[in-house]
């Protein structure tokens, strides 16, 4: 409940006077500071002054609003009478400017003005206080208009010296201003001095990096070629040196000794290994060369592997050591280029017998759970590969030189050619294996190939993150599965990549340095010529792209504790591949 402090009536054009002496004192009393009184003081003579003069009598009360925060309300009011109020409350309007509360109302024949100046937080009175400062105002002689007039001018003088002071350091800050902007242009220029050096070199980097490229495919190309012609020019004469041996070592033909025999013998066996090392640079030559196109058709599992069995048994010529291959369940629908299949398996087969010295080699096909694929696995209890040696083992004519395999023999060309092959029929090959123990390679192919599988494992991928250990092994397992592979770990580099070298996909994390993943998001969209690149997310944080106008442009979010990176290459031909039917059928 509200209760008067004070009132007091303006009848006379001195009265203004005394009203904006009572309005002081009250703010002194409540607590306000000398400017607050100074506001109060002249709201409070003008909207009296303005009212007297087109209304007449004015009372005014002085209240204190229990409100939070507390508030000195003031609250004058006039009849209408005869007279209208019409245009009074614009004038009064820069009043209420002075004060934290304002309302006008002429309803009921009354012109009533309310006004507030909130109290100093903790400040608000109770009721004793309020009694006090009633009781003082009650008995405080209200002062002649000279002396009012007196405190206006010494207030003014005050105002004016505390408006001199904020003047002068508004002056003194500006000074430090100026001066600090020209330190930040100076600045400024430096660094963009800088960057535009900066730049200058990424962009003659980069197009040294397009030389580079250029070159490395010329060589590629040249080497290429090469062995294709080599392999070529070779196997007539070893195909001749076999086929003439087998004559002189024929019972029929002319007799020999048995040192010839065995000298002969040594021979062929030669020259069938050199056959083997001219058609394994042959089959690699092509698979480069993107020459090896699948011959799509139904595959029957089981009579390809009783055909393994039967073809790779002679191989075993230790007993201590069996071929085991197993019986597999019905794989209905199995679409893939059996030849193909058959000689990546071989190839396994092949190197399981020759590394391992005791146990079993075996074969066997699984449909796992979690998709239309197939696994062959190839197992052998042999020697093993160290760690640190099961990456290099599918580089080009790599061969372990440890004494554990010094005894084996081979091309280095059988399982970086298996690898290549599977990635041509769509899959990807995985290997496993413990030193001592044996080795598994894990053949991952789809039920049904994809029509644009062949052109989908040529595929540029530029890998964006910051982690540098999880983008040098996502960019190991692409490069793997025969995808070219562009890495860097801040988003303004990759932005300025692919103006240069326009990617088929983008492999894309969420926080990066410098210019962050869904920055970059936004630059692709905007970009023409780069607007349509297939971009999947990978990230720790998907509900920050979720929350981004940017989720529009990523083509696939996953969350990279969910997401085995084995998968990722089928992720991405996927993706490429709905990408380019798209922009087909938006050509037509």
């Amino acid at each position: 409940m509200t209760e008067d402090l004070h009132r007091t009536v303006i009848g006379i054009e001195q009265d203004v006077f005394v009203v904006r002496q009572r309005g002081r004192e009250v703010a002194a009393a409540l607590g306000l500071d000398g400017q607050d009184q100074v506001r109060v003081a002249t709201a409070l003579s003008e909207v009296g002054r303005q009212m007297f003069l087109r209304l007449g009598v004015v009372d005014v009360a002085f209240q204190v609003a229990p409100d939070h925060p507390a508030m000195l309300q003031t609250v004058a009011s006039a009849a209408l009478g005869p007279h209208h109020a019409e245009g009074l409350a614009n004038e009064l309007e820069p009043a209420s400017r002075l004060m934290d509360a304002w309302a006008v109302d002429s309803s009921d024949g009354r012109f009533v003005v309310r006004m507030g100046r909130r109290l100093p937080y903790g400040a608000a009175p109770g009721q004793k206080e309020l009694d006090e400062v009633r009781r003082r105002l009650d008995q405080a002689p209200p002062g002649t208009p000279l002396q009012e007039l007196a405190v206006q001018n010494r207030q003014l003088l005050t105002s004016l010296v505390q408006i001199q002071a904020q003047r002068d350091d508004l002056l003194a800050l500006n000074a430090e201003l100026r001066e600090t902007n020209a330190g930040v242009m100076a600045l400024y220029r430096q660094l963009s001095d800088e960057l535009d050096e900066t730049n200058r070199g990424v962009v003659a980097l980069y197009a040294d990096l397009d030389d580079k490229s250029e070159q490395l495919r010329a060589a590629s190309d040249a080497k290429t070629r090469f062995l294709a012609n080599v392999s070529h020019e070779l196997r007539s004469p070893a195909t001749a040196i076999i086929g003439l041996l087998r004559l002189l070592l024929d019972r029929r033909s002319d007799p020999i000794t048995a040192d010839q025999r065995h000298q002969l013998e040594l021979i062929r066996r030669s020259a069938q290994d050199l056959l083997d090392l001219v058609n394994d640079l042959l089959d690699l030559a092509k698979a480069e060369s993107g020459r090896i196109e699948p011959r799509w058709a139904g595959v029957d599992v089981s009579a390809m592997f009783e055909t393994l069995r039967d073809t790779l048994r002679s191989l075993v010529t230790d007993p201590a050591v069996s071929l085991v291959v197993e019986s597999p369940a019905p794989i209905p629908e199995f679409v893939s280029d059996e030849a193909m299949l058959s000689q990546v398996l071989r190839n396994l087969l092949t190197n399981g017998i020759k590394f391992t010295a005791a146990g079993e080699v075996r074969l066997a096909a699984v449909r796992p759970p979690d998709g239309d694929v197939v696994e062959f696995v190839v197992s052998d209890t042999g020697m093993g590969i160290q760690a640190a040696e099961q990456e290099r083992v599918f580089e080009d004519f790599y061969q372990i030189r440890t004494p554990v395999h010094a005894g084996a023999t081979g091309t280095g060309l059988g399982l970086p050619y298996a690898r290549r092959l599977a990635t041509i029929l769509g899959g990807s090959l995985r290997l496993e294996s413990t030193v001592g123990e044996g080795t598994t390679v894990t053949v991952r192919l789809p039920i049904r190939p994809r029509e644009d599988r062949p052109e989908a494992r040529f595929l540029t991928v530029m890998v964006v993150d910051d982690d540098d250990a999880f983008r040098e092994a996502v960019s190991g397992v692409l490069r793997h599965a025969g995808m070219r592979v562009v890495q860097t770990a801040d988003g303004g580099v990759a932005l300025a990549a692919m103006t240069q070298h326009r990617p088929d996909a983008i492999l894309l994390d969420l926080r990066l340095p410098e210019m962050d993943g869904t920055i970059l998001l936004d630059a692709l969209s905007e970009d023409a010529r780069l607007g349509d690149i297939p971009v999947i997310v990978l990230t720790a944080f998907p509900t920050e792209l979720t929350r981004s106008s940017a989720t529009q442009r990523a083509s696939v979010i996953l969350e990279k504790a969910e997401t085995p990176i084995d998968e990722l290459p089928g992720i991405l031909r996927s993706v490429v591949g709905t990408s380019r039917d798209a922009t087909v059928d938006g050509e037509r």
